[in-house]
This record gives structure tokens, C-alpha cells and sequence, in this order.
């Protein structure tokens, strides 16, 4: 049997840096970073009843919200809530223009 030389091996960092470089697994790890400042701007007892849901076009972030009444009162305070959300989505070169609400949306993220 003859001698296996292992020398052509890729390392992670190798590994790391391909993948960095799809712009779509960027985009995704850049809005995981943003939604998880969400928690940071919120009222303590929109904590648990809120979480990002996604993006659309123009820089709408969409949360879901527990249930109506939710994103109701979150839609009240939308100004202050980009206000306070604003740096840390400049830290991470995104714009978030607007905030939706949506009750709908809840079921999707809470399993």
C-alpha cells in the first residue's frame, strides 16, 4: 500500500473566504446581525412579542408581532423605533426607511 500525502487540503479561513464571497450568504448574515439589535430598541414588555421577520425593496424591515394589538401599539411608536434603530443599521451600511407590523406573520417565527 502506498504512502497518502495529504498536503492539498483546503483551511477553513480558505473555506471562510469563499463563501464571504456570495453576495446573497453576505446580504443574509448582514440582516441576521440587524435583527438581532431588534431587541435592543424595544419597550421591555415588546420583548416576547415581537421579532424581524424579513426586508423588502426600499428598506422596509417587516416584524411580526404576537398578535393585532401588538403591532398596533409598536406601529404608534415606529418613529421612535427607527430613530433608535438608525445606528445600528448604519453600522452595518443597511437603510431601514420604514417598520410593518404584521400580526399574520407571528406563527412563522414562534416555532
Amino acid at each position: 500500500m502506498g504512502k497518502v500525502l495529504y498536503t492539498d487540503f483546503e483551511g477553513v479561513d480558505d473555506i471562510i473566504s469563499t463563501m464571504m464571497d456570495n453576495p446573497q450568504l453576505k446580504k443574509a448574515l448582514t440582516r441576521t446581525n440587524l435583527y438581532k439589535f431588534w431587541n435592543n430598541i424595544l419597550p421591555e414588555k415588546f420583548k416576547n412579542k415581537s421579532k424581524p421577520y424579513g426586508m423588502l425593496p426600499g428598506g422596509i424591515m417587516t416584524v411580526a408581532c404576537q398578535n393585532p394589538v401588538v403591532a398596533q401599539e409598536l406601529s404608534l411608536h415606529k418613529i421612535m423605533l427607527l430613530k433608535k434603530f438608525e445606528p445600528f443599521a448604519k453600522s452595518l451600511k443597511i437603510r431601514v426607511t420604514d417598520l410593518r407590523f404584521d400580526s399574520k406573520k407571528w406563527a412563522d417565527v414562534s416555532t
